[in-house]
């Protein structure tokens, strides 16, 4: 039985039985959690986010299915592999907490077919299933959305259950870091846990935005295709530094300020 102080699971920590690497990988991946929970990102316990685990190029972190996203320590993290198989976890003790399939399913597609990704975050937020449902999908109506002027799109196949829909999946992301999944919700990737958190935090501010604008009743402004063109060269790759690098390190000392357990 696992004990529970000030609502807190006692986990033990798993910090001797791992690398340095996957131990700061942990750690960057449960303050992720927390970061997403945090900026009002979570929908309880589900959804996922994964990391690559540094040198196991077969192996991923996920999300122990069954503990909120501001619970998440780095010691609570269950390491699997590509063929959906344990590699390390905790003892749950009673709650013997595993992995979601269909988040499995997901992640994995991606993990498999993206070696340059290491990070993965999918997301049910309020104005992302909104955004997710609409016929025009997400529009470059600000500067902040015109990042996402190539977003890729993948039409909902039901709950993702089936291993089959991976390759349709990972056909229809191509070669991008953002997808809208119809009807469903959003999903970012990045080489680092900071550059994936970018991308879904500035892709959901960009539905925000356009649900507040759309609301108003009122024509909107459009913006000529030379200027979104430009724009949107401007948030790519070789024009400005990657994603996540300038304030990883400040929301992990916000996260510090807040509650350091995430590194447990």
């Amino acid at each position: 039985m696992v004990d529970v102080v000030n609502g807190r699971l006692q986990l033990a920590s798993l910090e001797n039985k791992v690398s340095a690497e996957e131990w700061q990988a942990r750690i960057d991946l449960a303050a992720c959690y927390r970061l997403i929970a945090d900026f009002g990102m979570s929908d309880m316990m589900a959804n996922h986010i994964t990391l690559r685990v540094p040198g196991e190029e077969d192996a991923f972190l996920t999300n122990p299915y069954g503990m909120m996203y501001e619970e998440m320590t780095a010691s609570c993290l269950v390491k699997i592999n590509h063929d959906g198989e344990v590699l390390l976890k905790p003892d749950f003790g009673d709650l013997n907490y595993g992995f979601n399939k269909p988040g499995y399913i997901l992640h994995s597609a991606i993990h498999k077919a993206r070696p340059e990704i290491n990070c993965v975050i999918h997301t049910h937020t309020p104005a992302g299933m909104a955004v997710s449902s609409l016929a025009c999908g997400l529009l470059p109506l600000n500067q902040t959305s015109m990042r996402f002027l190539k977003v890729s799109y993948h039409d909902y196949m039901g709950v993702v259950l089936d291993m089959a829909e991976q390759e349709v999946l990972v056909k229809d992301l191509g070669n991008t870091d953002a997808m809208v999944l119809r009807n469903h919700g959003l999903l970012t990737c990045g080489r680092t846990v900071g550059e994936a958190f970018n991308w879904m935090h500035r892709m959901e501010k960009s539905c925000e935005a356009q649900l507040a604008a759309m609301a108003c009743g009122t024509p909107l402004q459009k913006v000529s295709d030379k200027i979104l063109h430009e724009t949107y060269m401007n948030y790519q790759p070789g024009t400005r530094r990657p994603y996540g690098v300038m304030e990883w390190p400040a929301l992990l000392r916000y996260l510090d300020r807040k509650d350091p357990s995430y590194k447990e």
